[in-house]
Formats: C-alpha cells, sequence, structure tokens
C-alpha cells in the first residue's frame, strides 16, 4: 500500500520551455516570474508572458533563501496574490518560490510553518499554482512537494512542507541547463544521483519509487562523466531525467544519511547543498556496506548499487567504484568538507543536531553518534 504524489504534469524535452507562458496564462492573468540573479537570463519567460497579454511582476532570488529573505518577499507581496508563480532556476530558486507560492496566502507567521524551528502548522489554504522551469540538473525541486530554507540564527537549514506545495506543472527542458559551469553541473549532478540511490535505500520505498530509481541509477552513473567532463547534449538530457526521477522518489519514499546531514552542513557552512551531498555520497555508501547482512533485502540493493557504480568507475577486475567515484569527483573540482568550512571541531555537533533531521528517518541502518562523526571524517 502507498501514495504518491506529483505535479499535474511534467513536459520533459527539449522545446518544451516554449509552452510555458501559454500554459502560465490557463491560470490567469497575474503572474509572478521568480527568477536568479541575472533577470536577464529570464527574459525571454517575462516577454512571452506579456505576448500572452499577462500582468508580469518580478523577483530575484539571488542565493540560497533563508527565512528572512522568505519574510522580506512577503512583506512586499502583502496586498499582491498573483494567479500563477513561475520559477525559473536551479534549487534556491525552486524553494524561494515554493514557500513564497504557499506563504502568500498564510496568515502566521513564517517561521511558524517550519520544520524543527517552529511548529511545523499546515498551510492555511492552497497555495497560488506554480510552475516550475528548472535550469540546473540536480535537485529536483520541480516536483517535490518542500522547500528548504536556511534559518541564520539557528545556524541550520529546514524544511517547509506540505503535499499541496508539489508544483502544478514542472517543464524540464535540458536547454535550459546545458553549458553550466563545470562545478555547478557536478555538484547538481551528484546530487541528482543521489536522489535516485537513497529512496532506492530507503526504509519508505515503494513499488513505484523503486521503478524510477532502478532506471535512473545506470543512466546517472553512465552519464555523469561525459556531462562534466564534455558538457555532452545526450549526457545533459540524461541526467534531467534522472533528477526529475530523483524528485519524484524522495518526495514519496524519504532520502537518507547524506541528506540527514547536508542540511545540518549547510545551516553550519553555507556550502553549496549538492557539493555537500557529493562529498558525503561515497563515505554514507561504504557505511551502509559494513553494516549489510547477507542474505536480507537490503544488502541486495546496496550491492546491485555497488555494482553499478563499479561497472562505470572501478578498475578492471576490481570492486573499488565507490572510492574511484570520491576520487573523480575530487579531480573534477569537488571540495570536501573541511574545503568547504566545516572544522572537525564541529563534528560531533553536526552528527548530534543531524539525528534529528527527517531525512535520517529513512535511512536503512540506524546510525550512533560515533558512526556519524567517523562518516564526517572520511568525507573531510
Amino acid at each position: 500500500m502507498f501514495s504518491f504524489v506529483s505535479p499535474q504534469a511534467i513536459h520533459f524535452g527539449r522545446g518544451q520551455r516554449h509552452i510555458a507562458a501559454k500554459l502560465a496564462g490557463s491560470f490567469g492573468r497575474s503572474v509572478l516570474v521568480v527568477h536568479g540573479s541575472a533577470r536577464a537570463r529570464a527574459e525571454w519567460l517575462i516577454e512571452g508572458c506579456e505576448e500572452q497579454g499577462l500582468s508580469v511582476t518580478t523577483i530575484a532570488c539571488a542565493r540560497e533563501p533563508a527565512l528572512p529573505d522568505i519574510q522580506q518577499a512577503l512583506e512586499r507581496f502583502a496586498r499582491y496574490r498573483p494567479d500563477v508563480i513561475l520559477a525559473l532556476g536551479g534549487g534556491s530558486v525552486m524553494d524561494f518560490a515554493k514557500s513564497v507560492s504557499a506563504l502568500i496566502g498564510c496568515s502566521g507567521p513564517a517561521k511558524s510553518y517550519l520544520e524543527l524551528v517552529g511548529d511545523g502548522r499546515g498551510l492555511d489554504q492552497a497555495p497560488v499554482p506554480l510552475i516550475a522551469l528548472p535550469t540546473t540538473a540536480g535537485t529536483g525541486a520541480e516536483v517535490t512537494k518542500n522547500a528548504v530554507l536556511s534559518v541564520p540564527e539557528k545556524g541550520m537549514k529546514v524544511s517547509l512542507r506540505d503535499p499541496r506545495m508539489v508544483p502544478v506543472a514542472a517543464i524540464v527542458d535540458a536547454d535550459l541547463m546545458q553549458g553550466a559551469p563545470k562545478r555547478v553541473a557536478l555538484s547538481a549532478a551528484l546530487d541528482a544521483i543521489t536522489q535516485v540511490i537513497e529512496p532506492y535505500l530507503s526504509t519508505k520505498a515503494t513499488l513505484m519509487t523503486d521503478a524510477l530509481c532502478f532506471a535512473a541509477i545506470p543512466i546517472g552513473l553512465l552519464s555523469l562523466r561525459s556531462l562534466v567532463e564534455d558538457d555532452d547534449g545526450a549526457a545533459w538530457d540524461e541526467m534531467a531525467w534522472v533528477s526529475t526521477c530523483g524528485g519524484l522518489a524522495l518526495a514519496n519514499a524519504g532520502l537518507g544519511a547524506v541528506h540527514g546531514f547536508a542540511g545540518v552542513i549547510g545551516g553550519k557552512t553555507g556550502a553549496p547543498h549538492g557539493e555537500i551531498c557529493g562529498a558525503l555520497l561515497p563515505h554514507v555508501l561504504q557505511s551502509h556496506v559494513e553494516h549489510a547482512i547477507a542474505g536480507t533485502e537490503i544488502h541486495d540493493r546496496i550491492e546491485w548499487v555497488c555494482g553499478q557504480i563499479n561497472r562505470h568507475f572501478a578498475d578492471n577486475g576490481n570492486s573499488n567504484g565507490i572510492s574511484k567515484l570520491a576520487k573523480w569527483s575530487a579531480g573534477m573540482g569537488l571540495r570536501n568538507l573541511t574545503e568547504m568550512g566545516l572544522s572537525a571541531d564541529h563534528h560531533i555537533e553536526v552528527a548530534r543536531a543531524s539525528q534529528n533531521a527527517s531525512s535520517m528517518k529513512a535511512t536503512p541502518f540506524p546510525l550512533d553518534v560515533s558512526e556519524l562523526v567517523m562518516i564526517l571524517r572520511e568525507a573531510s
């Protein structure tokens, strides 16, 4: 028995971005466009909406969103409720747009709707319809039911979560992604791969999420090298699909220890989410290998995942794919946790805080503080 949440529609493939303005017009005449730091990259979308006769308001998300940023946006739009929101950007833009969509009609303070630092209370009313156009192949946020916000006063990242926060439509067009700087492409792609591996190993996995992950894991690992090293078009198409599969999977099966760590580390260091996940993934997987008992289903799943990594990264005849993946990622510019700003002095603090993260609840093996510290040490 399971439930499955997803957008009403996913429009996938190159050229699909051209339907965005017309699709927005089907929800009404007033549109809020949320874009990244450079408005120029959204001009094509803004102009397309105006050509459809829509009234367009814009707002920029220049960084990973923090609670004060959302509060400021809500104050700006206190007397404005658009008919639809268009989000064009990476995971930060998606999280910003989803937060505004969800909270613009709520009466309580924004903090009260957040997990851990607030009450985690439900939304007062349905969010403003949101159409998501991702520009990175990584987070899968275009199909998920939560937004991640940093809370500076607490030094952590937490989620705003509600099933109604899933965008009404996702437009996944690799033309919006290809050509990203190598460091962005690398960290986003590693995030995408993590987000199909963790739901597959999750204690909340279902037949539906298994189908998505089982198909996506080999393709993500196959396309990773050519995407990062060669900016290959076919690899971008494939990773865009893997990212969307990961978003659907995590929205329905949860994640694991990599993401349990990531929110805490991101809140403490400000390092990019995908880069944190990429640094942690090999070491969390190695921990799972050491905990798995032969003959169990989770052992077989972990063995299969490791086999896929070996196939694409191990030396011929060896089973060292996990370490080779870590070495390749570092060679492509991925920093370790120390380089991202996480001091060894904070390992115990981070380990303890990570135990309370929602993603840790779905990890296949309970990990005590000492084991979590060991993973941090290995990733540093």
